[in-house]
């Protein structure tokens, strides 16, 4: 059986000795603590290490929580935009959100009413950067027989203007009075 491994003695007398000529004695380890004192700052600085980790995986996922919560609203916002801007004789298909970038397919009766359709997207207070990946002439999807244009836009979302929408109100707005107030 081994014996236990016994930590390394520092000679204090010796350091005395060694850093009493120093200049940097201050700044180095005080030479009048005995080794248990030694051990016990260890483990206080330890603990302190440890507590600085707990700490800052805390803030990482409070951060993650607060872009969630800023974000939550956000597909309604996505979709009350699209609502309003679609103009006469567009029908959506599919929609499809990756972060802030929007990927839009549907139908409309004229290559005219996705060029106005864009235009108002480009224009809204929460859309931006409206691009048309494709556009093709199909049949329509009801099975009349006649053909309509099937169309493939990109478009982004204005976080930053969506942040600052929902915690300003609007010019000559009066503030809004709390719930059960007259």
């Amino acid at each position: 059986m081994n014996p236990p491994k016994l930590a390394r003695v520092i000679d204090i007398h010796a350091l005395k000795n060694a850093c009493s000529n120093c200049s940097l004695r201050e700044m180095c380890l005080p030479t009048g603590l005995s080794p248990d004192e030694i051990d016990k700052l260890d483990k206080q600085i330890e603990e302190i290490r440890k507590i600085r980790e707990e700490t800052a995986s805390l803030l990482a996922k409070k951060q993650v929580v607060e872009g969630l919560q800023s974000n939550r609203s956000e597909p309604v916002q996505l979709l009350d935009q699209l609502l309003r801007q679609l103009p006469e004789g567009v029908y959506l298909k599919s929609i499809r959100q990756t972060g802030p970038r929007v990927n839009v397919v549907g139908y409309a009766q004229s290559n005219a009413r996705v060029s106005t359709l864009m235009r108002n997207l480009g224009a809204s207070p929460y859309l931006e950067n409206p691009e048309l990946v494709e556009i093709k002439a199909v049949p329509a999807p009801d099975k009349s027989g006649s053909r309509v244009n099937e169309f493939n836009m990109n478009i982004s979302i204005k976080r930053a203007q969506l942040e600052d929408a929902r915690s300003a109100p609007a010019k000559g707005a009066a503030p809004a009075k709390p719930a059960g107030t007259k």
